[in-house]
């Protein structure tokens, strides 16, 4: 490897720790206050709030690396597999299993994020393109299932949905609302089986 090659490799692994900084204070800012102030996440990062601003570009751009590192510790890269299954039952099962899976990563900021979404213009709009593209694989796999219902869409992206599994897990939460909203799948498989027409178990 040449000198040059080296410190530009180095450069990237220094940008990259710094981003991944930057985007664990946001996430931590936001479990605690329930808000997202970029000069509050600059401090707490250790980085200039023009360093936020290089990085991301905006608000909306920090809240989408947030939302990108949460579905990558959460697994969200196994949704693709829902998609190619061949049994249809199977394929809506691994779907709510994957969510599940997702949902579960960091529940305080995944509740403290939606229910900013309501206030915030801008969080709205991360959020719901975030909720289009689970609204858009729920009609694709619905739309493979024999007899579903009319609304089966809708159905699947309801019972999928965070609260579903914030509320079915809530009897299982820690005191600080924390919690695996995993132990709710089952439940949500049951529910999601029975709303579409299909078996109540796994076969």
């Amino acid at each position: 490897m040449s000198p040059r090659s080296y410190r530009m490799g180095q450069r990237q692994a220094e940008v990259d720790e710094t981003r991944a900084r930057i985007v664990a204070a946001a996430r931590a800012h936001l479990a605690e206050t329930g808000g997202v102030s970029l000069d509050a996440v600059a401090r707490r990062a250790d980085v200039a709030r023009a360093t936020v601003y290089y990085q991301f570009g905006s608000k909306a751009g920090l809240l989408e690396a947030v939302c990108d590192a949460l579905a990558a510790q959460g697994g969200m890269a196994g949704l693709a597999e829902a998609f190619t299954l061949a049994d249809p039952w199977a394929a809506v099962d691994r779907f709510v299993e994957v969510m599940g899976g997702f949902w579960a990563v960091d529940r305080v900021c995944t509740r403290r994020l939606r229910a900013l979404a309501a206030l915030d213009d801008e969080v709205g709009r991360v959020i719901a393109d975030r909720d289009a593209r689970r609204r858009e694989g729920a009609a694709v796999l619905t739309g493979r299932l024999p007899a579903a219902p009319p609304d089966a869409a809708s159905l699947l992206f309801v019972l999928t949905a965070f609260e579903t599994y914030d509320a079915l897990a809530a009897e299982a939460a820690a005191p600080d609302g924390g919690g695996d909203l995993t132990v709710a799948t089952p439940a949500v498989t049951r529910l999601v089986r029975a709303a579409l027409g299909g078996a109540a178990e796994r076969p």
